[in-house]
């Protein structure tokens, strides 16, 4: 008598197993759709904010061309070579441009593969080779490398924690360190932000693009500033502080208010002041290895 219902609740975990099945192999076919989401009209320019600049076009590895905007500051203290997040295009950062121009930076900010103007797709091997290119272009400008800050927010954190990984060791070499790292609103690794999002499926195994920034930020010594909100509601602030917590180089956080993507905006005078003072620190390199220094 109890055949049928066993027969049933096999059928019903049958059923269940199939449909879980499915889903992991649709979060694994899709998972590049829900990481990058790139807009390709540039709706608009510096120019609109009143700041000059200069269309870049690079040429990555990979061969793919790469648009960008170069703005120079007549009095620039350091150049900014910045690193968007995931969604939009250059188009959708003039906020941020016109206030690294207000504290006196030059700023090259680029578009990764598939994004705005420029060509190919998305992918952590592609924007590994997009921020490689723009480092190379600001090298062959003539830009002296111990005065660049790579600057990444979001997905962008994880792409500059990588090309300083990629280039401080070579320019360390040459006796020249790149002046700073800023990492805002960043997470350690996409299993990490995964496995927090989706607990119940096997993230780490099906994860293709890793972005691991803990290991690419491992034995660097570059002066960095790491900022995250408490209130981020796409990046969790404890993945931020973590990627704080395990750096080993001199560092500061600032702490911001807001969500993920208006925290900058809503921190307004906090958000600048703790800037400033992050530059003003890299002026005089007085950190040691290790060293901590309120942001």
């Amino acid at each position: 008598m109890y055949v049928p219902a066993m027969t049933t609740l096999l059928k019903i975990v049958a059923v269940l197993a199939a449909a879980y099945v499915c889903l992991t192999v649709w979060v694994y076919l899709s998972q590049r759709r829900l990481l990058y989401q790139p807009t390709r009209t540039v709706t608009a320019t510096p120019a609109d904010i009143g700041l000059a600049y200069e269309d870049v076009r690079l040429v990555n590895a990979l061969g793919t061309e790469l648009h960008g905007w170069w703005l120079p500051h007549p009095q620039a203290r350091f150049t900014l070579l910045f690193c968007h997040g995931n969604g939009g295009n250059v188009s959708h950062r003039l906020h941020s441009l016109r206030l690294f121009h207000d504290l006196g930076l030059s700023v090259l900010i680029f578009d990764y593969s598939g994004y705005g103007r420029s060509l190919g797709e998305p992918s952590e091997v592609a924007t590994r080779a997009d921020a490689r290119a723009a480092w190379d272009w600001l090298a062959q400008r003539g830009i002296d490398p111990g005065s660049v800050i790579l600057f990444g927010r979001s997905l962008g954190g994880a792409v500059a924690a990588r090309l300083a990984a990629d280039v401080v060791a070579d320019v360390a070499a040459e006796g020249t360190p790149v002046a700073g790292l800023i990492l805002e609103s960043t997470f350690t690794s996409v299993p990490d932000m995964g496995a927090r999002l989706y607990p119940w499926l096997p993230v780490r195994l099906l994860v293709r693009d890793r972005y691991d920034s803990t290991r690419a930020l491992a034995g660097l010594q570059t002066p960095a500033l790491f900022i995250h909100s408490p209130d981020d509601e796409i990046v969790p602030h404890a993945l931020g502080l973590a990627l704080y917590d395990g750096y080993q180089g001199p560092k500061s956080f600032l702490a911001l208010t807001g969500g993920h993507n208006d925290g900058f905006l809503l921190s307004g005078q906090d958000y600048v002041a703790g800037l400033v003072r992050f530059l003003a620190g890299l002026q005089v390199r007085a950190p040691g290895p290790g060293a901590e220094n309120p942001a």
